[in-house]
């Protein structure tokens, strides 16, 4: 029987989600559930002078309304699994720090009597200037003290020895601006009490943060806290820390003494739950006349919020994709009168895409193949540390793509490809992205009479096939058909899992299910060999394998048992849990291409291909793992070309929260895209099966590949993204 991990098997999840019967967060219906809805400032700095609500607690249907004055008090959570991103929680005082921060919690027994009352409620301050221009205070930044990822300043060798031993320099800035997430699924919460228990029905990428964050919030021991999440409709990092509503409506469910839920709106999301910061970044590189690197110098400016200062675009790619011996990296912040920003998929890419596109920079005047730099500048062991990688087979990913994707019919010189009128553009990039180094996960198996198995695990699909992919490993771990095995998730009575962030999930999960499966089957032969009714009595357990849920002797297949008869037999469940172990640290690599074709008098830019390449380990599911590598090449066209949150720096206040005017790509923006892998395990992730995490790889070169494919077409260089068609026309205008 071929192995059940690697197949390319369809979500196990797909039917449900497509007929309805997936029960979403926002779809949850609890009896008896009151509504909320949020009230938002509509000034970013001063203070709230006075709330009139009389008209709103007149409105049919109002429960209560709740301001800085009468909202139950709330402490700030402290763990950084929990609400890590926040020092100060909205509604606890008159302090305004953005515009879109709550200013009253409106509850009702429907949402449209919910809406309708907070439309009524009146709100006046006392407002100041504002500052949310991240250009017009550059001269306040400062590199903030260590946050999740380290130090936010790293120096290794002599960077300013390095440039000047240098042939060639580059001195270059790039521009990214702020980015929302926009998942389909909009945060949701619903609170039950239960006398001093409560369930949370929450969209969350960390349910176990979730729970911690609420214990200390609400001052509620953890045992009596069960927060619910089995699907969720996208996260992309904005579910993953814990944001204010959820603890507002947790705290009124008690404080009213009845369920409550809250469905946060679209506008309502750019402000209430994160986004991608603005950020600056500056680079400065050497190289001798051979492409050999001698320094980098990258500082990186993003803005943060008035009351924190926690900083998400790590620099990692410029540290540890290259050898270069005199590196310094710094990433500073500004405060300014936005809201917090949070994770988002891929963080790492605004880093990505300044170096890989200061490479292609560099390549021009070394008059070198950019594929050819990169190799010249190859390593096989982490700069940082000089610690080998597990595995890194970057160096295949660059000759088989250039390969795939017709790299040596590229003509290197800008604007040299044409049809008709129509210019065409080839650009490529490395894709790189750390994995592991976090918590793990835990598991528990329970196989039954029946010879069928449950799987527990308070993890998450965020929509990358968690269901499926761990059901394959806990098959292949048994020994039993897939379809005799129920994976369960979503759920904080279940073991426990780090956040599903970071590419954390595929190798932490899978671990942890392997070892929870292997210590059942083990169990289940050790049973079947002591028990003198089964035909495998006596046989040494080392001898016995299981396929299929039939267990036989493999030097004689035909002296076979099956698992339901040796569970049976046993008269109880055959059971194992296992504790969480730390993911071991990987790096996930790949080379990526783009070729677009521009309009040089319209200025429309259309890409045509793109091809990815990737060693993320061992592929676990060829179908889900292409899945994830494909929605990074959609959001790398987002990342690129459009996407682009606007603020008025006078209000500071975000124009365009919605999906009218934040343009995000459509299917009519987006070309075939092909999708390989190299496949091959990473022998420090045994227990993986040799998979590293991956799901944010494929973004962080893909963005730099499309900017380089549109210099390659135009001969312009655009280091403001998103590449939009005023900046080609400008440019060619100005040429």
């Amino acid at each position: 029987m071929s192995p059940i991990v690697g197949s390319p098997v369809a979500r196990i999840d797909g039917r449900a989600k497509v007929t309805g019967a997936a029960t979403y967060t926002a779809d949850t219906q609890v009896s008896g559930a009151l509504y909320g809805y949020l009230v938002l400032s509509t000034i970013a700095n001063g203070r709230i002078t006075g709330i009139i609500t009389q008209d709103a607690e007149r409105s049919p249907g109002v429960v209560g309304i709740f301001t800085h004055q009468n909202m139950p008090r709330l402490a700030v959570p402290t763990s950084q699994l929990a609400a890590y991103w926040k020092r100060v929680i909205p509604l606890q005082n008159a302090d305004i720090h953005h515009s879109g921060q709550p200013v009253a919690y409106v509850v009702a027994h429907t949402l449209e009597q919910a809406q309708h009352a907070a439309s009524l409620v009146s709100v006046t301050y006392d407002a100041r200037t504002p500052r949310t221009s991240l250009s017009g205070a550059m001269d306040e930044a400062y590199v903030p003290d260590p946050g999740l990822e380290g130090p936010n300043e790293v120096t290794r060798g002599d960077t300013e020895a390095g440039l000047a031993q240098a042939d060639v320099r580059i001195d270059v800035s790039y521009t990214t601006p702020m980015h929302h997430h926009n998942a389909l699924e909009p945060s949701a919460t619903t609170a039950v009490w239960d006398g001093d228990r409560l369930t949370v029905h929450e969209t969350a990428q960390g349910i176990n943060a979730t729970r911690l964050s609420l214990s200390e919030a609400l001052n509620v021991p953890l045992a009596n806290i069960r927060v619910l999440s089995p699907f969720l409709g996208g996260g992309f990092g904005a579910k993953g820390p814990v944001w204010p509503h959820t603890l507002f409506t947790a705290a009124l469910a008690r404080h009213l003494r009845h369920p409550v839920k809250l469905v946060l709106s679209r506008a309502q999301a750019y402000t209430s739950n994160g986004h991608r910061p603005e950020a600056h970044q500056r680079f400065r590189l050497g190289a001798k006349r051979d492409g050999t690197l001698t320094a980098i110098d990258h500082i990186t400016t993003s803005q943060v919020s008035r009351t924190e200062d926690l900083l998400f675009n790590t620099s990692e790619p410029t540290r540890m994709l290259y050898a270069c011996p005199n590196v310094h990296v710094a990433q500073r912040a500004v405060r300014l009168h936005l809201p917090a920003p949070s994770n988002m998929r891929s963080p790492e890419v605004v880093a990505s895409h300044g170096l890989e596109t200061a490479l292609d920079e560099l390549s021009y005047e070394l008059d070198m193949d950019p594929i050819e730099l990169r190799l010249r500048n190859y390593t096989s062991v982490n700069p940082d540390n000089g610690a080998a990688f597990g595995s890194k087979h970057l160096q295949e990913c660059y000759r088989r793509g250039a390969h795939a994707f017709g790299w040596s019919k590229r003509d290197p010189r800008p604007r040299s490809m044409r049809d008709g009128d129509t210019l065409i553009g080839l650009g490529m990039a490395s894709a790189a992205h750390t994995a592991g180094g976090r918590p793990g996960a835990g598991a528990r198996v329970v196989i039954s009479a029946n010879g069928k198995a449950v799987v527990q695990v308070a993890t998450h699909d965020i929509g990358t096939g968690t269901y499926t992919v761990m059901s394959q490993v806990a098959a292949d771990s048994l020994g039993l058909d897939l379809d005799d095995v129920d994976f369960e998730l979503g759920d904080t009575d279940y073991p426990f899992a780090f956040v599903s962030a970071a590419s954390a999930t595929a190798p932490g999960v899978s671990a942890a299910v392997n070892r929870a499966c292997t210590t059942a089957r083990r169990s289940v032969i050790d049973i079947a060999v002591a028990d003198p009714r089964s035909p495998l009595h006596g046989i040494p357990a080392d001898q016995i394998t299981v396929e299929g849920g039939i267990l036989y002797d493999t030097d004689r297949p035909k002296l076979r048992d099956t698992i339901r008869a040796v569970v049976t037999r046993h008269g109880k469940p055959v059971e194992a849990t296992t504790n969480p172990v730390p993911i071991p640290p990987g790096y996930s690599t790949g080379a990526v291409f783009a070729e677009v074709r521009v309009h040089p008098r319209l200025g429309q830019v259309r890409v045509t291909r793109m091809y990815g390449i990737f060693d993320a380990g061992r592929v676990l599911n060829r179908r889900t793992l292409r899945s994830q590598a494909i929605g990074g090449a959609v959001w790398a066209v987002g990342f690129t070309l459009s996407e682009h949150t606007m603020v008025d720096h006078h209000l500071g206040r975000i124009v365009n929260p919605n999906l009218s005017g934040y343009l995000v790509p459509v299917n009519a923006d987006i070309p075939e895209i092909r999708i390989g892998f190299v496949d091959k395990p990473d022998p420090a992730n045994r227990e993986s099966f040799g998979a590293r995490g991956f799901g944010e790889t494929p973004m962080t070169g893909m963005t730099a590949a499309i900017g380089n494919a549109v210099h390659h077409a135009t001969g312009r260089r655009i280091r403001d993204l998103p590449i939009t068609l005023d900046k080609i026309i400008g440019d060619e205008e100005a040429g």
